[in-house]
């Protein structure tokens, strides 16, 4: 985000990154998104309290599937006298005899009085069933199956509705994320020249996302297939006309935030990269190929998979509410009293981080949420400014190969030759690989500390850090264990997205009701805590809300820059490296690095799925062994420059004070560039030992 944020410490993370926004229009779009994540939420919890209350009329009710639904009345009649309706089906069959008696039959009375009785018989037991049904009707069913049919009818509305919650979502957020100046960029806005670049830029852009979405519409209606959801479309015009009017107001009064005049070079960086991808989706289509509407059709792909992209945004809050918690500093007073180096607790950053980037399948999400946390304990024990920074721009990436990342779940959706089970067991694998590669890197390019650790024993003990972390895990456990009994639901990739955030709010209650005063160091009193003027959880929406904005428009923007790739060359250009499996094995590397540098995971998956992976299984790479490179080369790619969207998370969360002060550090090459190179060397390396190690020992 290209807020610049001063020096972050462990007391900063209870006071807001953001204001409280003043103006009408930013509280309601909270407000908005802040309801949608509930609604999503609900929706969520409403398919498993569904299932259980389904499970417990069965167990009360023998026949209640059932009775569940009101029976229809039979339409026949009961009293019908058979000897009467013989004699009348009898007369119709005399009055019907062809004159000619050519085909005539004779009328079977013996028969018919046979279908007869058999049709009394089954109107009669379907009336009696109806009234053994409505015998069974009490007002606790009538209770029970009202309540058990608003579930199903909130699951199945939430299932219906998740396109059109997804772009409410998307333009609300990002509409604040552009009030706020907060949306995705190199570096953040801090000249008059910045500013006018950046707003200008996001002004043309949006004008070309709303005119491309009026082509769509206008192209769609004029040919005579509707649009399967055309409200959708019509938000995306409205969400993207406001933005640009926004950035137009903005460009008319931005004004100098720093004395110094800035440059070209630097006011290009500060625009917002979800800009420059839809102004290159733009010129591709607008001028290149003469196809207005594309930019529109490719950025609508992103709400075929409304599901997953609303899950994204619960992460996001969840990060966020786990900033207002003190976990994160807990966990790492478990380590202090046993004064690890810098280069141990590097390792344990990693391995700590890399649970929670599991369950996103997103890296920013996890630098957003605990970055600064990580950078400050990395910090407190010594560890040079280079190294915190590289270690945090890392604990977003390594996660992405374990259970239950969301990345991983799509990439099975859309390919079946890969199943779940198989792609998490390798990622594993990987996983411990990328510890090993970085613990010899870290023990190589060892320094000695450049400050000397807190004498941390007069204030923990070894068992302090654990006694504190109790309460946490006690809520956890109670929460999870809640879950399982009364929902049957656990935390895995399908439950986690909305198990998670109540989680997390549990524990914010309860610290705002613990009166352990360092949990609170910011308040001067125990009534100043409780008369605080933003409340965590609402400090926590209003900290989401442009990140989710933010993080979903590149996401958007990367279906159109997608789009834009002409890839049809590439089966013929590995063709030409068959003769050679390592060769070919480079160039795929190289290509998936390259489309990891440009396009969020989720946009990546599809188009890799659809382009180079047939490509490569044509070529004889196992499917499970193509996308173990395919998401380790990803996270190179999220390390790598020019783009290097890691470390564009990592220098908002620590602010750019510190990125100077590092860039002023260190004796050589290496050492003043090492959040940079340390990074590209750990997961360059494993990426190599990933796609060659199979091949040679095979």
């Amino acid at each position: 985000m290209n807020v610049s944020q001063p020096e972050t410490t462990q007391h900063d993370q209870a006071q807001p990154v953001l204001e409280t926004p003043s103006s009408k229009a930013s509280r309601f779009l909270s407000f908005s998104v802040f309801a949608l994540l509930i609604f999503t939420i609900l929706a969520g919890t409403g398919e498993h309290v569904h299932s259980q209350l389904l499970n417990v009329g069965s167990a009360i009710w023998e026949d209640y599937p059932a009775l569940r639904n009101d029976p229809s009345v039979p339409n026949c009649d009961l009293n019908m006298d058979v000897d009467q309706q013989l004699m009348k089906l009898a007369g119709n069959h005399k009055n019907q005899e062809d004159d000619f008696g050519l085909f005539n039959d004779p009328f079977d009375k013996i028969s018919v009085r046979k279908s007869l009785e058999n049709q009394m018989a089954s109107c009669q037991l379907q009336h009696q069933q109806l009234h053994d049904y409505q015998a069974q009707i009490t007002g606790t069913l009538v209770a029970f199956r009202t309540i058990e049919h608003a579930f199903s009818s909130l699951s199945l509305f939430a299932l219906q509705q998740q396109r059109l919650s997804l772009v409410i979502l998307l333009f609300s957020s990002a509409l604040l994320a552009c009030i706020r100046s907060s949306h995705i960029s190199f570096k953040p806005v801090q000249t008059k020249l910045d500013s006018k670049a950046s707003t200008l830029a996001q002004a043309v852009s949006n004008a070309c996302i709303a005119f491309s979405g009026i082509s769509y519409f206008l192209t769609q209606n004029t040919s005579g297939i509707p649009l399967e959801q055309p409200e959708v479309v019509v938000i995306l015009i409205l969400g993207s006309a406001a933005m640009s009017i926004v950035s137009i107001g903005q460009f008319l009064t931005s004004s100098t935030t720093t004395g110094y005049k800035g440059s070209i070079g630097q006011a290009l960086l500060s625009i917002p990269i979800y800009s420059y991808m839809s102004l290159t989706a733009a010129y591709h289509f607008f001028i290149s190929q003469f196809h207005p509407a594309g930019l529109a059709i490719l950025f609508t792909q992103m709400f075929e998979l409304s599901g997953l992209y609303l899950q994204i945004a619960l992460y996001i809050w969840v990060g966020m509410l786990l900033k207002q918690t003190q976990l994160g500093s807990r966990i790492f007073n478990v380590f202090k009293p046993w004064k690890l180096p810098p280069e141990a607790l590097a390792i344990v950053a990693i391995v700590l981080m890399a649970l929670p980037t599991a369950y996103t399948g997103a890296s920013g999400i996890i630098i957003i949420a605990m970055g600064a946390v990580v950078y400050q304990e990395l910090r407190n024990v010594g560890t040079r400014r280079q190294l915190a920074l590289a270690v945090t721009a890392m604990t977003g990436s390594s996660g992405v190969v374990l259970r239950p990342c969301l990345l991983i779940v799509g990439i099975a959706m859309l390919n079946k030759e890969v199943v779940t089970d198989e792609l998490y067991y390798w990622g594993g694998q990987v996983f411990a690989l990328t510890l090993f590669v970085f613990a010899c890197f870290a023990l190589i390019t060892k320094q000695k500390q450049t400050t000397p650790p807190e004498n941390t024993d007069q204030t923990y003990s070894k068992w302090l850090g654990f006694q504190q972390l109790f309460p946490y895990v006690l809520i956890i456990a109670l929460s999870l264990s809640g879950y399982h009994f009364l929902l049957g639901a656990h935390l895995d990739e399908f439950s986690a997205s909305y198990l998670l955030p109540v989680i997390i709010i549990q524990m914010i209650l309860w610290e705002r009701s613990s009166f352990e005063q360092d949990l609170y160091p910011n308040y001067q009193s125990q009534h100043d805590r409780y008369s605080a003027p933003t409340h965590p959880i609402k400090q926590s929406v209003d900290e989401s809300t442009p990140h989710i904005g933010a993080l979903l428009m590149v996401m958007a923007c990367s279906y159109a820059v997608g789009g834009t790739m002409d890839i049809s060359h590439l089966e013929n250009t590995l063709t030409l490296f068959s003769q050679s499996q390592y060769a070919m094995m480079g160039f795929l590397l190289i290509c998936l690095v390259i489309i990891g540098m440009l396009m969020d995971p989720f946009g990546a998956l599809v188009l890799v799925s659809i382009s180079l992976a047939p490509i490569a299984y044509q070529q004889g790479i196992e499917p499970v062994h193509f996308w173990m490179i395919c998401l380790v080369a990803f996270e190179l790619g999220y390390l790598s420059p020019p783009v290097a969207i890691n470390h564009v998370f990592t220098r908002q969360v620590v602010g750019e004070k510190e990125i100077q002060l590092a860039m002023d550090e260190g004796k050589n090459f290496y050492y003043r560039n090492e959040r940079i190179l340390l990074p590209l060397c750990v997961m360059g390396t494993t990426l190599v030992l990933v796609a060659y190690g199979p091949m040679i020992f095979k």
